[in-house]
């Protein structure tokens, strides 16, 4: 993400602006993400120890600090790992699932629940034989190539 994509969008025009916003709009949903990861411990020592808000916040921070920092150099390969191998295969594995074992009946009530139009009738067949077959060539890809296609 941090190598290929500055390269695409130097290419594109208005790339300069693109990519400010797109990495802008990544940092926001990774601490968004670390927001919602992190409230549950906080909660937790908010309401078992009786700390306050701000001395929860610390507290886990710190920790998250601390132990990122020990943990990088050991994990890094098993998240390259993870990312190559894990994610597409449970991707492609979900899709499986959704789009092959429970059938169409399921799969349409389940994705229109909570929608006021009816699903576009292309939705299921693109979902189920396209989704489905760039999972798999990801996860092939990921093991023919080495460091997979990131």
């Amino acid at each position: 993400m941090f190598v290929a994509l500055p390269n695409l969008f130097k290419s594109m025009p208005g790339g300069p602006l693109i990519v400010i916003i797109f990495f802008v709009a990544v940092t926001f949903a990774g601490v968004s993400s670390l927001i919602n990861l992190y409230e549950t411990p906080i909660a937790t020592l908010q309401e078992k120890l009786g700390l306050s808000r701000l001395q929860s916040c610390l507290c886990v921070a710190g920790t998250g600090i601390v132990v990122s920092t020990c943990i990088q150099g050991i994990v890094g390969g098993w998240m390259d790992f993870v990312s190559i191998y894990v994610c597409p295969l449970g991707a492609g594995l979900a899709g499986i699932m959704f789009f092959w074992v429970f059938g169409k009946k399921y799969v349409c009530e389940e994705l229109q629940k909570g929608r006021r139009e009816p699903l576009p009738a292309w939705i299921y067949p693109l979902s189920k034989y396209v989704y489905c077959v760039l999972t798999a060539l990801v996860f092939v890809l990921g093991i023919v190539i080495p460091g997979g296609i990131g």
